[in-house]
């Protein structure tokens, strides 16, 4: 018996999106703009919506039917309720013309998590605004301008390190009725800082008497604490080889580390591992470092930073591991 692929219809929806795509491509703005956008009268589209254009076939059903009947009350009807369909179209366009987006911005994070965008607007004339809806991509939020004031909140997703451009935003609207959909573009000049994805079972953070550290000249080197099982990526240093012998595995000394001891983490001393291993691993131990409120030293090649601590060196040692480039030695 033969068989037949049937292939799923395309949906009302997919074939929307694909309209709007095309459309997006020619539609202005062309290029990134920068902050603050003004959206005028001549950035402003409105079509009907699905329900408006019911509505408009029912009035002219009305219109008919008081012609052919000379009804002149179901006549004036029609008249007003065309009054107030039309005057929806005017004040669609005019809850988008005269909008500002002063900023956007969002703080960075893990590759991998949500960037919070954040989308200020505002009116140019005070006046209030409502169920604005904000868009870029797959993400979407309302906004609603009470004092001519307001901002949206959009959840991206990231994949990757580094640079991230969120992209043009389409801002839209069906108030008051429902019948008009009015929408516009912008597209803000701003880059969104995306920090590496740290590694997840990352070795413990290098101690002051193992490869890669440093402890200050006036603080004694530290003592062993305990042994424990060798990890990918311990220094060789640090194996207890005698122990080692008798249990029949590699075992690593774990020290412990006195207040103030300088950690130095050094991208030279994880060579045998890949680029994106390295960066995610130094991302680990840069926040463990914090965590545990260490002084420490990021060595990059062509760059050191610190020795320091705080939310500023922090951001500093991930923000140059973010911006790092792909194939690097």
């Amino acid at each position: 018996m033969a068989t037949t692929n049937h292939q799923p219809p395309t949906t009302n929806a997919a074939f929307r999106a694909s309209l709007r795509r095309r459309f997006e491509s020619w539609a202005r703005p062309r290029v990134p703009e920068a902050l603050p956008i003004a959206i005028d009268r001549r950035r402003v589209y409105v079509l009907p919506t699905g329900f408006g254009l019911f509505f408009a076939l029912l009035i002219g059903a009305m219109g008919l039917g008081a012609l052919n009947d000379n009804n002149n009350p179901a006549w004036l009807l029609a008249l007003l309720l065309s009054g107030a369909a039309m005057a929806s179209l005017l004040v669609a366009h005019l809850q988008l013309s005269g909008l500002r987006i002063v900023a956007a911005g969002a703080e960075p994070i893990p590759a991998g998590e949500s960037l919070s965008l954040r989308v200020h607007l505002r009116a140019s004339d005070g006046r209030e605004r409502r169920g604005l809806r904000v868009e870029c991509g797959e993400a979407a939020a309302f906004a609603s301008l009470a004092d001519g004031a307001g901002e949206a909140l959009l959840e991206l997703p990231t994949t990757r390190r580094g640079w991230l451009q969120p992209g043009k935003l389409r801002i839209s609207t069906r108030q008051p009725l429902g019948l008009a959909f009015a929408w516009c573009h912008a597209w803000p000049q701003v880059r969104l800082l995306v920090y590496p994805r740290p590694e997840r079972d990352a070795p413990p953070l290098p101690d002051g008497g193992g490869e890669g550290t440093r402890a200050r000249p006036d603080i004694a080197g530290d003592e062993p604490h305990h042994l424990r099982a060798y990890r990918s990526g311990d220094p060789r240093r640090n194996i207890a080889w005698k122990p080692s012998a008798r249990h029949g595995a590699l075992l690593v000394r774990e020290y412990e580390r006195r207040e103030g001891a300088e950690i130095v983490l050094d991208w030279r001393e994880l060579g045998g591992l890949p680029v994106e291993t390295r960066i995610s691993r130094l991302a680990r131990w840069v926040d463990e470092a914090e965590r545990r409120g260490k002084r420490y030293r990021l060595r990059l090649p062509g760059e050191s930073l610190g020795p320091a601590q705080g939310p500023a060196h922090r951001h500093a040692c991930l923000r140059a591991l973010a911006l790092l480039p792909h194939a690097i030695d």
